[in-house]
């Protein structure tokens, strides 16, 4: 998770697709879309792991526009041939 979330501050597409599940990964991000995010913090508020899956609540925190904004999420995680996906999430 904090590496998925340092990949988004650094704008780095190409791993947060490498890490994302093929199930549900878009084709594109394009990140660079909209208004300039800049991500100021993150907490991780609770994990679990049970075998090859787990569960990871945090709070990102970022500025879009100058607006302070806040993201609550449970992201879903895979353990496939030793390496962890990110499946898809709920909001928190």
């Amino acid at each position: 998770m904090r590496s998925r979330y340092s990949a988004y501050v650094l704008g780095l597409e190409d791993y947060l697709l490498a890490t994302w599940h093929a199930s549900t990964r878009p084709a594109t991000l394009n990140l660079k879309d909209g208004p300039p995010t800049k991500w100021v913090g993150l907490e991780i508020t609770a994990q679990a792991q049970e075998g090859d899956t787990a569960t990871v609540e945090f709070v990102a925190r970022c500025k879009v526009g100058g607006r302070a904004q806040r993201m609550h999420e449970i992201s879903r995680f895979v353990r496939e041939d030793g390496r962890w996906y990110y499946v898809d999430a709920a909001d928190g």
